[in-house]
């Protein structure tokens, strides 16, 4: 089953997936995304290390996710993957807009064959004001494009305002 779990900053997405995959009763392996490169992110790293089970598996991966997914997915394996739109940001830096095209794509056209579990969880971005600056508005073009094609192919989206959780597709919560 795929899942794709959004919401905005400080929303419950990460808490509700990571409760989604402790429901599941399967082995779970954490994929994270974000790269420390300043303090603030290294807390939040912290954060999130601390809030998850000892006992689950951990693949850092800031730009590899599909071929991360295709290696770690078993079938009776759960596959928690937060956050999607760190890895945009992580592709959208290195400035190399083929890279982002292939990397993206790959994730698009492996998820059928994966089996198991897989729980993705991203920022919704584009609910506000268009920002300022093309790099800025890139990534929200980006984030809702990205955000379309996984909805169109996983089993159950949600949105998650306030710690609540929306089901906008499949069984609801």
């Amino acid at each position: 089953m795929l899942q794709l779990i959004l919401g905005g900053a400080r929303s419950g997405k990460s808490r509700l997936a990571e409760q989604l995959a402790t429901d599941s009763a399967l082995a779970v392996t954490y994929i994270a995304t974000s790269q420390p490169l300043d303090g603030e992110m290294n807390q939040r790293i912290v954060h999130h290390r601390e809030r998850r089970p000892s006992h689950w598996g951990l693949i850092e991966e800031p730009l590899e996710l599909a071929r991360v997914l295709q290696q770690a997915s078993a079938p009776g394996h759960c596959l928690l993957v937060d956050c999607l739109t760190l890895w945009l940001t992580n592709l959208l830096m290195l400035d190399d807009q083929e890279r982002l095209l292939a990397e993206r794509d790959a994730l698009l056209q492996c998820l059928p064959g994966l089996p198991g579990t897989i729980i993705f969880v991203s920022n919704e971005t584009g609910m506000g004001v268009v920002p300022l600056g093309e790099l800025t508005r890139r990534y929200v073009d980006e984030a809702g494009w990205l955000h379309q094609a996984l909805a169109e192919r996983c089993q159950r989206v949600v949105l998650t305002v306030a710690g609540l959780p929306l089901t906008l597709k499949g069984t609801a919560l």
